[in-house]
């Protein structure tokens, strides 16, 4: 009797150490498998996913086979692991193992928005809707309501949101990265206004961002952004108008068709430079770094005018008899390759 009771308890074992040594191989196999595909493909994680059901999903595509033992896998190994929502990309040659690890170390695929230095609001609005991948939450907005989700009801948006690279994933909305826009200016504003220089005829910074997109539109020229702010600060401080032309354009919205004409400069909008007092309401357009930083830090001189060359930079005077030779000069016998702003890169 004790005889066969241990004849059976060894092929028991036996039968045992052969069951999990087929589980092991089946497991083997099926992590290291390469994923059934002749061509790159992106499978979407969305919130309420689970590896189990993506697993399921991708036998049932004809991607891979044993998902049974892959779902005992990941249950043993990685409970607990959480799985970021977005896109992963799958291609040829990858094994379920190298799948797993993308999940692992959630390397979602990633997507990317520049909104540029001098933009105005309503460009960034057509930007976002470009973005096929973005979540469309403020399409169906005005600008009005739109700011009112951002959480800054009554203010313009123009010049709220920071010109950088954005990246986002799958699944993030276009409110997601104006968040992160507008919260980016903020920081890059704070910083720039606590190292302001001393005197500056500005109240909060929002008087310093209305002026650097003003600096912003009137010039590329790195090295000119400061000097142009010293004009402008300078008229500011003698009570001269600032009478720059990219406020008039804005204040034409629409109307204005690529030609600034005299009638232009006489007419009165909230915007009008040559016809206001002072600066603007508003921003006029989206500015970076170095135009805040050359608000709040004007070069020092005597200079009150400045007119374009045509090659993108400026001649800067300090009198009218000046100022008015260089327009002759540059303005009214114009080069056939006149440009107002450098040349696009």
């Amino acid at each position: 009797m004790i005889r066969k009771i241990l004849l059976l308890l060894a092929t028991g074992t036996v039968l045992l150490v052969l069951a999990l040594a087929l589980a092991g191989w089946r497991l083997h196999a099926a992590l290291n498998q390469p994923l059934q595909l002749e061509a790159e493909r992106l499978i979407e994680v969305v919130p309420g996913d689970t590896p189990g059901g993506l697993l399921n999903r991708l036998e049932h595509d004809g991607i891979i086979d044993g998902a049974f033992w892959l779902r005992l896998y990941w249950r043993f190994n990685l409970e607990g692991q959480p799985l970021h929502k977005g896109e992963y990309r799958l291609t040829p040659g990858q094994s379920v193992r190298d799948l797993i690890g993308l999940w692992q170390r959630g390397e979602v695929v990633q997507y990317s928005l520049t909104l540029v230095e001098g933009w105005s609001f309503r460009q960034v609005r057509a930007a976002l809707v470009r973005q096929e991948k973005l979540e469309q939450q403020l399409a169906s907005l005005d600008d009005k309501a739109l700011m009112e989700r951002l959480g800054l009801p009554g203010v313009s948006p123009e010049g709220r949101f920071f010109p950088d690279t954005y990246r986002y994933v799958r699944g993030m909305s276009d409110l997601d990265l104006l968040e992160q826009a507008r919260d980016r200016l903020d920081q890059v504003l704070d910083e720039e206004w606590k190292g302001r220089a001393e005197g500056l005829p500005y109240r909060k910074p929002y008087d310093a961002l209305i002026m650097a997109s003003m600096v912003e539109k009137e010039t590329g020229v790195p090295e000119e952004r400061g000097q142009i702010a010293g004009v402008f600060v300078r008229r500011l401080r003698s009570g001269m108008r600032l009478q720059t032309d990219p406020t008039v354009i804005f204040g034409l919205g629409e109307r204005y068709n690529g030609k600034l004409r005299r009638a232009h400069l006489l007419e009165p909008t909230p915007y009008n430079t040559y016809v206001i007092d002072g600066m603007p309401p508003t921003p006029i357009a989206l500015s970076g770094r170095e135009a805040i930083h050359a608000a709040l830090h004007p070069v020092a001189g005597k200079s009150l005018y400045f007119v374009a060359r045509g090659d993108g930079s400026h001649v800067f005077s300090e009198t009218l008899e000046q100022h008015n030779r260089a327009v002759r000069q540059y303005q009214l016998k114009r080069r056939a390759d006149y440009r107002s702003s450098p040349a696009p890169r």
